[in-house]
């Protein structure tokens, strides 16, 4: 039994202190192109997973209208697509840079979201901390997040008008001149 207990011990204090060691040694890969870090993955996923599946989802996230996903592409166009990318168009260097990797999700085969609507819904409203996905809670509104999320849940399968605004140049979807961000801030006078 003596001999468990010194074993415990020593597990408690040493791998604590091997991870402490490790990190302080400049051996960790904290660059965006390195590779992940051991359990990195494993740690963030279940982390977030336990998190949304834990939250109250009050908001009804009924199924896209014609009109929504018009609106969710033009909040898609101005916000998202500098990291998530357009049709027809390779990942920006914003794009590439990043770690991890945002979804491309115009890219062959990439098209349909897997996550549940209401998942989509809290990570466009949350963010997810350490891979600069922000949160747009501040900036946009719950329908504006709502019609994201529609937007979102098959850019394979967009009607025709949602795919023209994507494929528009940029100027023409913002709306009347405000930044994305300013959106909801009363304070702010247009120009």
């Amino acid at each position: 039994m003596r001999k468990f207990l010194v074993g415990l011990l020593l597990g408690i204090v040493l791998v604590p202190l091997g991870i402490y060691l490790y990190l302080c040694s400049g051996f960790a890969p904290v660059a965006t192109w390195a590779p992940p870090m051991p359990l990195e993955r494993f740690l963030a996923t279940t982390a977030m997973d336990a998190t949304i599946d834990g939250q109250e989802h009050p908001i009804h996230l009924a199924s896209p209208t014609p009109a929504s996903l018009v609106a969710g592409a033009q909040i898609y166009r101005s916000d998202c697509a500098v990291c998530h990318g357009l049709p027809s168009q390779a990942p920006t260097a914003a794009a590439r840079g990043m770690y991890p990797r945002p979804p491309q999700f115009f890219r062959p085969n990439a098209g349909k979201i897997d996550d549940p609507a209401r998942e989509v819904y809290w990570k466009v409203k949350n963010g997810i901390r350490l891979t600069g996905m922000p949160a747009w809670r501040s900036s946009l509104s719950d329908t504006q997040i709502r019609d994201l999320t529609g937007f979102l849940g098959d850019a394979s399968a967009l009607p025709s008008a949602a795919m023209s605004v994507l494929r528009s140049p940029s100027a023409k979807t913002k709306p009347q001149g405000q930044s994305p961000t300013r959106r909801l801030n009363p304070m702010h006078k247009p120009a």
